[in-house]
């Protein structure tokens, strides 16, 4: 069985093994890391030879750690991301160069509508009748979009939503509320077969398909790195926030991932921290009292228009996996349109948790 992984930040680990009787034989790591001395690449073959099949990425990483040789230097490797490439080989994981992907990059849409396109467009891949997607979204509106969980008035000061004309939405996945405005945000949703992320814990998920981005900021001359669990960070502060649902494929069929992003081109943070509530206990944690310190525009840190940014993002993702342009479909989009009436404009959805 063959299994890679692109270690965050770091190198591609390949792993190449068998099972026999429940255990792990002729285990091979390879990779374009750098590690030192050579021997060591043999400590960890050997770490990995007879451990049972079901030992989790941790504990194959703690193999590898104890029988690594003292003085040992890994560079772009880790024990976690070896142990990490096992388990997806032994998943029989896919990687992102086995899939056509399409670009869906349309006009300006509603804040409810790219709701709903997220949930069609995911459950199209997970039925098989959709190739792996990246879609761009354009906003015809600004709006405040809360996570799946969150309660409405904890989250939205209503008075300041209706001065400024924004509408509030409730997303599928989980997470925090986002404040965008047309022009002022970039945001982009992958959906992708579950088998793109066998294999890698919640946590490691995002971090695995967060990274092409990360390159993507790097050729623009940021340099940036993924901190859990769903943000992107720099040293001038948070540039995004990440979030995922998992959609079940028909008839117990595999499913798909939905991953999407959104990004602070440049954002009017008074008018934020007049729609949202921001309190003392989120920002605790973030090192700052002061939330408009949270977020640093790529703008500013790029010095390039958002539909510069926008391009050079879809080239670097085209130069590493392939995509071609697509669209959505008429089937989808009326489907896509159904649930706005029925779901994302509803009070029973956007105010289900009060």
């Amino acid at each position: 069985m063959h299994g890679e992984y692109k270690v965050p930040g770091g190198k591609l680990v390949v792993v190449d093994v068998d099972v026999v009787d429940g255990v792990l034989r002729h285990a091979r790591v390879a990779g374009d890391f750098f590690l030192e001395p050579d021997e060591a690449l043999d400590a960890v073959n050997g770490a990995l030879e007879g451990a049972p099949a079901d030992t989790d990425a941790a504990g194959l990483a703690a193999r590898i750690e104890a029988a690594l040789p003292e003085g040992t230097v890994m560079y772009g490797l880790t024990a976690e991301g070896v142990g990490i490439a096992v388990r997806r080989a032994l998943a029989h994981a896919t990687d992102w160069t086995d899939y056509d992907w399409q670009l869906v990059h349309e006009g300006p849409q509603p804040p409810a509508l790219h709701m709903a396109l997220d949930e069609v467009l995911t459950a199209e891949v997970a039925a098989g009748r959709r190739p792996p997607t990246l879609r761009v979204w354009e906003w015809a509106s600004p709006a405040v979009i809360i996570g799946s969980f969150q309660s409405l008035r904890n989250e939205v000061d209503p008075e300041g939503a209706r001065r400024h004309g924004v509408d509030v939405v409730r997303r599928i996945s989980g997470g925090g509320a986002m404040f965008v405005e047309p022009g002022n945000t970039i945001t982009y949703s992958l959906s992708v077969p579950e088998a793109l992320v066998q294999g890698l814990s919640f946590q490691d998920s995002y971090a695995y398909l967060d990274d092409w981005v990360l390159g993507a900021l790097g050729d623009m001359g940021i340099r940036a790195w993924y901190q859990p669990l769903n943000d992107i960070a720099t040293d001038q502060g948070k540039i995004a926030g990440a979030a995922q649902k998992r959609i079940v494929g028909p008839d117990g069929a595999p499913g798909a991932v939905l991953h999407h992003v959104t990004m602070a081109y440049d954002i009017d943070a008074d008018k934020m921290l007049e729609v949202l509530r921001i309190g003392k206990e989120k920002l605790s944690d973030k090192g700052t009292k002061s939330a408009k310190k949270r977020v640093d525009p790529l703008r500013r840190q790029t010095g390039l228009p958002r539909e510069a940014v926008i391009g050079r993002m879809v080239d670097s993702f085209r130069a590493r996996y392939g995509l071609t342009q697509g669209k959505v479909t008429d089937e989808e989009l009326a489907r896509a349109q159904e649930l706005v009436g029925t779901k994302f404009t509803a009070p029973e959805w956007v105010a289900r948790v009060p």
